[in-house]
């Protein structure tokens, strides 16, 4: 997105424009849902994550900084919330050895990544991405999906911009060793598979 058009639309956002928000949302929701999809592995998940960023834009809206980075304001309440999920299902999980039969635990369907139905390289590339650490998957989803320098992937983050890259460069060689055939293509391809 243009500079200038993002520093308007954060105006018209700020000011309660309607359709300044129709258009941020039109610009980012497929690219946070997909963060989200490949972070969480988990269409539901993605789902109410990628509700819950929208509703916090709104809510926050009115209080964005004129020179707000779209991209990298959402991307960060995204993440963050990914990672309260997070925090909250250990929690549950932890809590739930007492409960047994109180409530269903686990999957219930397949996750995306898992449900993708393509040929036998895709779904290697799949499994390979699923079973990175989450903090590889998301350095990777941030700067070589997303296209995000490594400092603004490290704010984030909350990490240095050279963690970043550790995480960044760690992830890329675990990945290739799971493909056993580089890196660089699998992840380019990696955009192309449908969460």
């Amino acid at each position: 997105m243009d500079r200038e058009l993002e520093l308007q639309l954060v105006t018209r956002v700020r000011a309660g424009d309607a359709e300044a928000f129709d258009v941020v949302y039109a610009a980012f929701n497929q690219r946070l849902y997909n963060f989200l999809a490949r972070l969480s592995n988990r269409r539901d998940v993605a789902e109410d994550l990628v509700e819950e960023t929208w509703l916090r834009f709104v809510r926050h809206a009115a209080r964005l900084r004129p020179d707000t980075q779209l991209d990298r304001w959402l991307f960060t309440v995204a993440r963050h919330l990914y990672v309260s999920y997070c925090r909250s299902r250990q929690l549950e999980n932890a809590h739930a050895a007492g409960m047994i039969g109180l409530w269903p635990s686990g999957r219930g369907e397949p996750s995306p990544l898992e449900a993708v139905e393509a040929t036998d390289a895709k779904r290697r590339l799949v499994v390979a991405f699923a079973s990175l650490p989450r903090s590889y998957r998301e350095a990777l989803l941030l700067v070589a999906v997303e296209g995000l320098p490594h400092a603004e992937a490290a704010r984030i983050c909350g990490v240095t911009a050279e963690a970043m890259r550790q995480r960044v460069s760690r992830g890329r060689a675990l990945f290739a060793r799971y493909m056993a055939d580089g890196d660089a293509p699998a992840l380019r391809a990696l955009k192309e598979i449908p969460t």
